[in-house]
């Protein structure tokens, strides 16, 4: 009991931080029919920028923790953005309205170009920070051993579920929300009605750069250890989460991440950790061969 308890906690956790990259890619996709494949690149340049900012604010004598992580969030998001944006300039809108395959490739390269880039200006050596925000608590449900429930998986959690229902309130409420559906139904008549097209696409990859900065940040809080590497597996296991609860809806995309997040925490408690990517994989064909449009998404009806 004590170890279902515990891994449930643990997958949550990192699930919650797989949704809050898939939200990334979902928006995207829902906008231009595109995917982002540079968005795992964009997650882990955030985390290299939040190991920079803790290590200076250390060395600067900043002892406030809740200051350090504003601090850590607000240039993580900052950076990412203005990333995303030129992921945007460069790899999709010069290539908007050819094939839909010459902007698959170019974000490949662009990810690949960016992994690159990081390595070659940061090393290849694994980056690490002392704990920022160590400590936590224990809960007791009558066995042999406490379940631990650290402050980072709390900060984790909640910060994904604010983010998770502002962002649903920017979709469902807002003006800009309006206009990102409009371009998502016909871009080209939305233009007509004068609609910049153009700005709400660029804001879109900025805020779904702006989760995966928020993303980034947690899992150096919560690890403590980054690489030039980590982006890829990342980002396709994100990418995933986003088909598996349906790629377009963002309650689909929370849902498939933390699925996959007990998938893997469970798997790699009670089975061969080894295999965690590989029943993830499987549990996301079996769930597409009854659910093709993911498990909370809507399959396209084309008007003729």
């Amino acid at each position: 009991m004590y170890l279902a308890i515990q891994q449930l906690i643990n997958g949550l956790t990192l699930g919650a931080v797989y949704g809050l990259i898939a939200i990334g890619y979902t928006m995207v996709y829902g906008i231009i029919g595109m995917i982002n494949f540079a968005h795992g690149e964009i997650f882990m340049i955030s985390a290299f920028i939040a190991v920079a900012c803790f290590t200076l604010i250390a060395a600067l004598g900043i002892s406030s923790v809740p200051l350090a992580i504003f601090c850590v969030l607000l240039v993580a998001i900052l950076f990412t953005s203005a990333y995303g944006w030129a992921v945007e300039r460069t790899a999709y809108r010069p290539l908007r309205g050819s094939s839909r395959l010459a902007p698959l490739i170019s974000a490949i390269g662009m990810s690949i170009f960016l992994q690159n880039f990081v390595q070659l200006s940061q090393g290849a050596r694994v980056k690490a920070i002392s704990p920022v925000l160590a400590g936590g608590f224990q809960l007791d449900i009558g066995g042999a051993q406490p379940v631990f429930v650290s402050y980072v998986q709390i900060l984790v959690v909640l910060t994904t579920l604010v983010l998770l229902a502002a962002f649903t309130w920017l979709i469902t409420r807002t003006s800009f929300g309006r206009q990102q559906r409009a371009c998502e139904q016909d871009r080209t008549m939305t233009g007509f009605l004068g609609v910049n097209v153009d700005r709400v696409i660029s804001q879109t990859f900025m805020i779904g750069a702006a989760l995966a900065a928020v993303a980034g940040v947690m899992v150096t809080l919560y690890y403590g250890v980054v690489d030039f590497s980590i982006g890829f597996l990342v980002g396709i296991k994100a990418f995933t989460a986003a088909v598996l609860g349906g790629i377009g809806s963002l309650p689909g995309a929370m849902l498939g991440g933390v699925l996959i997040g007990l998938i893997e925490s469970f798997w790699g408690s009670y089975f061969s950790a080894e295999y965690k990517d590989v029943a993830t994989f499987m549990i996301l064909i079996l769930v597409l061969l009854v659910r093709p449009y993911g498990l909370l998404g809507r399959p396209e009806v084309e008007k003729v």
